[in-house]
């Protein structure tokens, strides 16, 4: 009972701005008694915590409250989790994902580690072949490069190599793509890089619910996991349902979400391009063209089955990545459609993504760079024959 008092979701504190602590509590609640929770106290206190929050004026979350209560959920529920990387404890993250996570699990479980991603990488590969589940933050992803051997060579492949007598459960995550005036050094997306590779899932969240759902998914999948985040939707609130705050939420790998269906054309997009082909249906309802809105999710494997039957209905398709065109997760995204939907196609299919150049630093350049909602627009429109 001392815990239920010193963790209850059901004050007015907690309802009105502490939502972490009350989906939490079934975690700590584990991790204290020891795993021995019985079944009736663990299904009362879940239907609890989410009548306390339905009934709160919060009705939203944002990506960054998502990550880290998904992170404290899997670390509660499984002592072999841990979390590593550079200011992930003291600091608390330098994006603050880790927020709470030192003074709830411990230096043992929550490890700052020097600048050297090529080290703590190796570390945390080694200690996934001896049966822990590490979790790998990198600052950047552009950091990932340093450490690009022991992901590929001994993460991703090891488990092939050993006829599967070797599994590696891992995940490697951090922010992923372009910021703000980082520079091309800092801007890179490195979903095709990884999604190239077998042996790797490459996973996308753009809303809230992805990245509670594809993180807890990531920590309990036995294989290596990359897990792109984007440091512009960290603050970010999205609608959440009470099934999401759930502790058993989890979405499956490989599997593509409708985010807006649409009849005249579809676009496939991931992480933060999902927003951006969202606002671009919006303005192209205006024009009367209703345009189907595919977020990704997983980048490998990819959901072929999902994209291809929105084609089938559509007969047009817009692909946006803010990646690198040549080799990028569009192109691999035509040659799906092509190959299994091509005599559907009523237009040539349109590929939104980054210039082929590294990142500008002037913020005017830059924005050139990178997709717009004007680009998308244009596209969709091209596709429909209405280009003006």
């Amino acid at each position: 009972m001392e815990i239920l008092e010193n963790h209850s979701p059901f004050s007015e504190k907690s309802c009105q701005g502490s939502l972490l602590e009350g989906i939490n509590m079934l975690g700590i609640l584990r991790q204290r008694a020891g795993g021995h929770v019985s079944w009736i106290m663990e299904q009362g206190i879940r239907a609890a915590v989410l009548r306390a929050f339905s009934s709160s004026a919060k009705e939203s979350m944002t990506v960054r409250d998502a990550l880290n209560s998904a992170l404290v959920e899997e670390m509660a529920a499984d002592s072999k989790v841990f979390l590593m990387g550079e200011e992930v404890g003291e600091y608390q993250g330098a994006y603050k994902i880790s927020k709470g996570l030192l003074e709830k699990f411990g230096p043992d479980r929550v490890l700052d580690t020097p600048i050297t991603e090529a080290g703590f990488t190796g570390i945390a590969v080694g200690a996934a072949f001896h049966g822990l589940k590490p979790i790998v933050e990198f600052m950047t992803f552009n950091f990932s490069m340093q450490a690009i051997d022991h992901i590929i060579n001994s993460a991703a492949k090891s488990n092939y190599m050993s006829a599967g007598q070797t599994s590696i459960p891992i995940v490697f995550r951090g922010p992923n793509g372009a910021a703000a005036g980082v520079g091309a050094q800092h801007s890179q997306c490195y979903a095709a890089w990884y999604a190239a590779c077998p042996g790797l899932k490459v996973l996308a969240p753009y809303s809230s619910e992805d990245a509670r759902g594809l993180l807890k998914a990531a920590i309990r999948d036995p294989d290596p996991v990359v897990f792109l985040e984007n440091e512009l939707l960290y603050g970010e609130s999205f609608p959440v349902s009470a099934e999401v705050l759930d502790s058993n939420f989890c979405l499956p790998i490989g599997k593509a979400k409708i985010e807006r269906e649409g009849k005249d054309i579809s676009i496939t997009a991931f992480s933060k391009m999902v927003g951006l082909a969202l606002q671009a249906a919006d303005l192209l309802a205006k024009e009367d063209i209703s345009a189907e809105v595919i977020n990704l999710r997983s980048i490998r494997p990819l959901d072929r089955r999902t994209i291809n039957d929105s084609v089938r209905k559509t007969n047009r398709l817009v692909t946006v990545e803010e990646g690198f065109p040549q080799h990028g997760v569009g192109a691999e995204i035509c040659t799906a459609v092509v190959e299994d939907s091509f005599e559907y196609l009523d237009a040539p299919i349109e590929r939104i993504s980054g210039a082929d150049v590294p990142m500008p630093y002037a913020a005017n350049l830059e924005r050139l760079a990178v997709p717009q909602v004007a680009d998308i627009v244009r596209a969709a429109k091209r596709s429909c024959f209405r280009s003006r």
